[in-house]
C-alpha cells in the first residue's frame, strides 16, 4: 500500500508532525562544555540490545556517547544474549528489571533508556511495570513496537516449516507464546486469535482488557521523552512502519500511527505523549536493520539530541 508515514525527513516532534529539526534540542557547543564536570554531568545511559544479539554489537554506539558526552556511564545489559533472546519476553522482563533497578537507584537526576530491535518492547514493558523508574528519554531504534508480520531470514531459521501466513497457527498456542518472536507476532488475517492469544503485546498495548491496564499507563508516561526511530530500508522490521507505531489492516495496507485504534483511543498513553510535545524521533532512509547503532548519522541526529 501507500507509505502513509507522516515522519518523512530527518527528524519530527509534536504538532501533526511538523517537522522539527532534532539538531534544534542541542545546547550551544560552549554550553555543553560548561556542563562537562569531572565525573561527567550527563545522565547515565543504559542499553537493551536485540534478538541474538549482545553487548559486544554495541561498541561503536558506546564510542559515539562516550565521544560526544564525555564521562558519561554507558551501560548494555548483559543479560538473554544470543539464543536466550528467545526466552519469553516477560520472563527477560523480570531479569532485566532486576539489572536495571540499581543503576536507576544510583542515578539522582534519572536514566536514559534505549531499546534496539525486540529490546524497544522489552523496555516498553520496563517503563509500564516499574512504577517508580526515573527514565528521562526512552529511544526505541528499529523496534517492532507494533508487532512484526513478515517473512524475514530470522524466521526462515527458527520456524523453517512456516511462513508468514501460516505461522500463527503455532505463535497464538500456549507453546508457541514460550518464544520471544511470537510474544509480538501480529497477524493481521487473524486479529481475535492474536487478542486472545498474545500473552505480550496484547497486554502491553491494552488491547486485550486487563486489570493493570491504567497502572501501566500512568507509569509510561513518567517519563520526559519518547524518541522513535525506523526507516523503509529496514529490511527485518516489519512492516517498517511498526518501529513507528504504524501497522497493517486486514488488507495489509499500513496506517500510520494515528489512524491507529490505540493512539485514538490512548490506550497506553501515545497520544498523551504526543499532546504533551514529548514525542520525537527519526524515519530514516538508507539503513539496515543491523546498521542502526553503528550508523553515525542516525546517532548525530536521532539519538544524540535526547541525550541530555
Amino acid at each position: 500500500g501507500p507509505d502513509a508515514c507522516p515522519l518523512r525527513g530527518a527528524a519530527w516532534g509534536a504538532g501533526g508532525g511538523a517537522v522539527a529539526l532534532a539538531l534544534a534540542f542541542l545546547p550551544p557547543p560552549l554550553l555543553l562544555l560548561l556542563l562537562v564536570v569531572p565525573g561527567g554531568s550527563y545522565r547515565p545511559v543504559v542499553i537493551v540490545h536485540g534478538l541474538f544479539d549482545s553487548p559486544s554489537d554495541f561498541r561503536h554506539l558506546r564510542a559515539f556517547i562516550n565521544e560526544s558526552h564525555p564521562g558519561t556511564e554507558v551501560t548494555v545489559l548483559d543479560l538473554f544474549d544470543r539464543g536466550a533472546s528467545l526466552r519469553p519476553l516477560w520472563v527477560q522482563v523480570e531479569g532485566f528489571r532486576r539489572a536495571l533497578a540499581p543503576i536507576m537507584a544510583n542515578a539522582a537526576d534519572g536514566v536514559h533508556l534505549l531499546g534496539y530491535s525486540q529490546g524497544g518492547l522489552i523496555c516498553r514493558a520496563l517503563l509500564a511495570t516499574m512504577p517508580d523508574h526515573n527514565v528521562h528519554s526512552f529511544i526505541s531504534l528499529a523496534a517492532p513496537q507494533m508487532g512484526q508480520y513478515g517473512d524475514t531470514d530470522y524466521l526462515k531459521w527458527l520456524f523453517p516449516r512456516h511462513m508468514k501466513s501460516n505461522l500463527y497457527r503455532l505463535c497464538y498456542t500456549p507453546l508457541g507464546q514460550g518464544v520471544s518472536i511470537c510474544n509480538y507476532w501480529n497477524d493481521p488475517h487473524h486479529r481475535e486469535l492474536y487478542l486472545n492469544s498474545s500473552d505480550f503485546l496484547a497486554l502491553l498495548n491494552d488491547e486485550r482488557l486487563h486489570p493493570n491496564a491504567s497502572d501501566w499507563k500512568r507509569n509510561l508516561l513518567r517519563i520526559q521523552s519518547l524518541v522513535l526511530i525506523g526507516g523503509p530500508d529496514d529490511g527485518v522490521i516489519t512492516p517498517w512502519q511498526s518501529s513507528l507505531f504504524g501497522f497493517y489492516d486486514a488488507n495489509e495496507t499500513v496506517q500510520e500511527m494515528r489512524a491507529q485504534a490505540v493512539y485514538l483511543q490512548d490506550t497506553f498513553g501515545l497520544k498523551t505523549l504526543e499532546a504533551r510535545g514529548d514525542l520525537g524521533g527519526c524515519a530514516v532512509p538508507g539503513v539496515g536493520h543491523t546498521a542502526w547503532h553503528s550508523n553515525r548519522s542516525v546517532y548525530e541526529h536521532c539519538i544524540r539530541p535526547w541525550l541530555t
